[in-house]
């Protein structure tokens, strides 16, 4: 009984280091598919060509909505932009959750701004819980081999 208790919660805490290890190793793309809660934003990358700069080197900063957030878009609001004459606007909506290097939690102020690759800023927030352009950070400090994801619940827009 006493060695059945020791392999399981040897076993279990194996597997709960494998996982962030292995996202270290996965760069931001395959990072978020992975994550299974990313499903519309890997799909919106796609449909703007944005994987291989995504894949890149980087470092980066993504601010990762949720397929929650994106259903929470006025209805229709996603198959328009993912049409491929929508692409610039994708593009634009994209670049702007990504930052330019790598942006921990700890690098976080209240009242800081911050440019975005689309060029625009972003507000951050964090008084009662960090915020970007008020949309809530739900995790923070997802690392991947060329930067570093925080999940929003919302989609922010330029």
């Amino acid at each position: 009984m006493l060695r059945r208790t020791y392999l399981a919660l040897s076993a279990a805490a194996l597997m709960s280091t494998a996982v962030p290890a292995m996202a270290q190793d996965a760069d931001i793309v395959d990072t978020a598919v992975a994550a299974g809660s990313f499903g519309t934003l890997v799909a919106a990358v796609q449909a703007a060509g944005l994987v291989d700069t995504l894949k890149g080197e980087g470092p980066f900063t993504v601010f990762a909505p949720t397929d929650e957030a994106f259903a929470a878009l006025p209805k229709g609001t996603v198959d328009t932009l993912l049409q491929p004459e929508n692409k610039d606007q994708l593009v634009a909506i994209l670049t702007y959750h990504v930052l330019p290097g790598k942006v921990m939690s700890t690098d976080l102020s209240d009242g800081m701004t911050a440019t975005t690759v689309q060029g625009s800023d972003v507000t951050i927030g964090t008084e009662g819980g960090v915020t970007v352009n008020g949309a809530n950070v739900v995790a923070a400090d997802v690392v991947a081999s060329n930067g570093v994801i925080h999940v929003i619940d919302a989609v922010i827009l330029p």
